[in-house]
């Protein structure tokens, strides 16, 4: 999808890889992980719409590179499509490790969402200009 030198788009979420957040293998479970990143599409989506989204697919994921406790989790989401009440955005999720040495690409999805109103139907995507 893209390449592993920086990342590409917004930054939307910054946190920490916590113990409570480990599989029992003791590795980061990856729902976390597909959780965290759908915040940050989420995000960038409500943001652009301007308004409540909903997360109504998730079509590719890809798990590059391992997350380890007290890695500092960063995810970047960057607007790749807007139809009429849908936004489809790619999320990358970065680490920083080894006291902010080494920074790696861990993970990438691609996510879809939906801008609904207060009745939970969709409404447009794009917003009406000021």
């Amino acid at each position: 999808m893209t390449t592993d030198d920086a990342p590409h788009g917004t930054l939307a979420l910054r946190t920490i890889a916590m113990p409570a957040d480990t599989n029992p293998a003791g590795d980061i479970f990856g729902g976390w992980l597909l959780g965290q990143m759908d915040l940050a599409g989420g995000t960038h989506a409500r943001h652009h719409s301007r308004g409540r989204v909903a997360t109504v697919a998730v079509d590719s994921m890809t798990f590059h590179k391992p997350v380890y406790v007290g890695d500092e989790l960063s995810c970047y989401a960057d607007m790749k499509r807007v139809g009429r009440s849908s936004m489809t955005v790619l999320v990358e999720a970065w680490v920083r490790r080894d006291s902010g040495q080494t920074t790696l690409k861990v993970t990438e999805g691609v996510f879809t969402f939906v801008a609904i109103d207060g009745e939970g139907r969709p409404r447009p995507a794009q917003p009406a200009d000021p």
